[in-house]
């Protein structure tokens, strides 16, 4: 708590009066919705107890702005458990989040494609999610401030907005597909064995974040919406190599639908 407080204080005394409401963490190569505003920014580097994200495609700052009237807060790159982090530091932001006020966050990544009814550049509502990664970010001592020591995970992805989203995507004849993402830890993509377990167990799209931030914001009581953006099919599903390039090359190509379909949520939250 002590460590929460701290970043805490040292975020309020930089934004002052701003008490965001929605907090959005960008994903690889999503990170380009904050440059349409104007807005606080604070790099992570600066924050105490803060860790700094090394990925291509992840700026590593929190930005502050308000969206069609509504403040938000932006993480514009996250941490990866594969960059050597402890499941704690990977979601030491959400538990700041909850005392600043978040009270939906909504959470993007880059993903595989499982299911070959997802294509590449489709993006996905996460109806639940499958944790492989190996670790709990609630393993250890529960801070009984944030949470209770056995949360209920029936409901992350919470089916009240996911309906609110799908209603709203239908009104504005905009694409949304729906399904279960599975986490593994990487940095190594999944082999097309695993892939194909991932396939037979339920999983529509495959990455290596997400999860984590999930667990922790349901706990904190923070309403949960997953978005996974397609940027490749997973090892397996087609012949071609995966490499981080293409990822970040998709995800350029469908930067305006993604905007776009952010700013439509937020109408809904």
């Amino acid at each position: 708590m002590k460590k929460i407080i701290e970043a805490v204080n040292y975020i309020k005394n930089q934004i002052k009066d701003f008490t965001p409401e929605i907090g959005i963490i960008l994903g690889s190569g999503l990170g380009a919705l904050p440059e349409d505003y104007e807005c606080i920014k604070i790099p992570y580097s600066v924050i105490p107890n803060f860790q700094k994200s090394s990925v291509e495609g992840h700026k590593g700052q929190l930005c502050f702005c308000e969206i069609n009237g509504r403040k938000l807060l932006m993480m514009q790159g996250r941490y990866h458990f594969y960059e050597g982090y402890t499941m704690a530091q990977i979601t030491f932001p959400i538990k700041v989040m909850k005392y600043l006020g978040i009270k939906f966050l909504i959470i993007t990544n880059a993903a595989g494609a499982v299911n070959q009814k997802n294509s590449i550049g489709d993006i996905m509502l996460i109806t639940d999610h499958i944790n492989m990664m190996g670790d709990n970010p609630l393993k250890g001592k529960n801070i009984d401030e944030l949470g209770v020591r056995f949360p209920d995970m029936s409901d992350i992805y919470k089916k009240d907005l996911r309906e609110k989203i799908i209603s709203a995507c239908k009104k504005s004849n905009t694409e949304l597909k729906q399904g279960v993402y599975m986490a593994m830890p990487g940095p190594s993509y999944e082999t097309p064995a695993e892939v194909k377990m991932a396939n037979l167990v339920g999983a529509d799209a495959i990455g290596m974040s997400t999860v984590p931030e999930a667990i922790v914001a349901n706990y904190c009581g923070i309403k949960v919406i997953g978005l996974s953006c397609i940027t490749n099919y997973a090892a397996g599903v087609s012949d071609k190599k995966l490499s981080h390039k293409e990822v970040i090359e998709t995800t350029k190509q469908t930067e305006e639908k993604f905007k776009s379909l952010i700013k439509n949520i937020i109408k809904e939250l």
